[in-house]
């Protein structure tokens, strides 16, 4: 089962439910002082929750512009798979791309793109077609 995100009837592809809750552990642990949503709300509180309406978009675009920058200081072994369990690691462990530089290219999608990118593309659609965006598995 793959997880995205629906815009209306757009799809962006994540990949794996793990994954994507891996990207969210990772900003909460790392930029939110282990306290979820207290400094991303609407990406952690709304859009994480299952659901971000249209007219909050602009703000979670001013959230993950802010994460990427963050992430940029932090090193690929500071990635936290799953918040609940900090001891857990991705399956892939410390074999990763030399591409990957830091957490801000890190999370890549399954079809290949960079996560961050896909959540602006996401999040730039919901405003322009004023539709929610929501996550579902298909």
């Amino acid at each position: 089962m793959a997880i995205g995100f629906r815009v209306d009837f757009l799809w962006y592809q994540v990949g794996a439910s793990d994954f994507l809750h891996a990207f969210f552990s990772t900003i909460s642990y790392n930029l939110e002082s282990n306290k979820w949503g207290s400094k991303y709300p609407y990406l952690m509180n709304e859009l994480y929750q299952g659901k971000l309406s249209w007219k909050n978009a602009n703000k979670a675009i001013e959230e993950i512009k802010d994460i990427e920058n963050e992430f940029k200081n932090f090193k690929p072994s500071q990635v936290i798979w799953d918040i609940e369990d900090i001891s857990k690691q991705p399956p892939w462990g410390d074999k990763i791309s030399p591409e990957i530089t830091d957490l801000s290219n890190y999370f890549v999608t399954s079809d290949g793109r960079d996560l961050i990118e896909v959540i602006l593309m996401a999040l730039n659609d919901s405003i322009s077609e004023k539709t929610d965006i929501e996550i579902i598995n298909i």
